[in-house]
């Protein structure tokens, strides 16, 4: 505890403290703590000017008095005045270090840490196809370029429709996936893979969602890429596009039929 009458002792009290510091600072479990701990840093360097001119007051008021260490008092009154510069210099240099801290602190208050409206973008599937139906849009792809197959894909995009059930299908990626070989393009909010040596196409749109809510469980966090099983996979997914339209998710297809939106 500081005396407030004892320099020395204070002294000692204050580098203990800083010592305490440097070690406690290494991690901070609540990052927004930083503002307060600069704001008291910033007390702290007034203090220290403070203290700096106060020393070399002291040393000037007392530079007649003294002398070096071959007794003399001339030679006392040089290395008087000499500390006396030094501890004004040094405080010079604390006043840049505050202005620097005080800019410091206003930065660090108009940070929100922890902000509960964070978005972050995920990718969710629109259409995937392979063999014959993806031709189709191979050859538009090579004969007016991807944007255009792009443009082409998404007419199958029923917004929240196709959201949902790529949701639900477990068809969302943190990014639009690239598998060896793949070739890709993006236009505003979609993005294409496709492939023409493997013959397959695929568009995924991009979906902004809570933060909170894109922290899944480990076991959860990652969705298997979907040609780990390409035959099984493209066979089910081929029924179900036939089913519900040429180029259509198959979850689309089941969510207008459930809504008695198909034929």
């Amino acid at each position: 505890m500081p005396t407030f009458t004892n320099p020395a002792a204070d002294a000692g009290e204050a580098y203990e403290a800083l010592r305490g510091l440097a070690h406690a600072s290494r991690t901070f479990e609540d990052p927004s703590e930083t503002y307060a701990v600069i704001g008291d840093l910033l007390g702290g360097v007034r203090s220290l000017r403070q203290v700096l001119d106060q020393l070399a007051t002291v040393h000037l008021n007392h530079q007649h008095q003294v002398t070096d260490e071959s007794r003399e008092y001339g030679g006392g009154s040089v290395e008087a005045v000499a500390a006396a510069d030094e501890l004004h210099q040094a405080g010079t240099l604390i006043d840049q270090a505050h202005d620097r801290l005080n800019a410091a602190m206003t930065h660090s208050g108009r940070i929100v840490w922890n902000p509960q409206d964070r978005l972050v973008e995920r990718w969710v599937g629109i259409v995937f196809l392979q063999g014959e139906e993806a031709h189709k849009v191979l050859d538009l792809i090579d004969a007016k370029g991807a944007e255009a197959g792009i443009e082409h894909l998404s007419q199958w995009d029923y917004g929240v429709e196709t959201t949902d059930a790529a949701m639900e299908g477990g068809d969302v990626h943190d990014s639009a996936p690239v598998y060896t070989g793949d070739r890709q393009a993006e236009t505003g909010d979609y993005a294409m893979t496709y492939n023409p040596q493997a013959g397959h196409v695929a568009l995924y749109r991009r979906h902004l969602i809570p933060a909170e809510d894109a922290l899944d469980p480990p076991d959860q966090a990652h969705v298997s890429a979907r040609r780990s099983a390409p035959a099984r996979e493209t066979t089910a997914r081929r029924g179900a596009v036939r089913e519900g339209g040429w180029f259509e998710h198959p979850g689309v297809a089941s969510v207008k039929q459930s809504r008695g939106l198909s034929l």
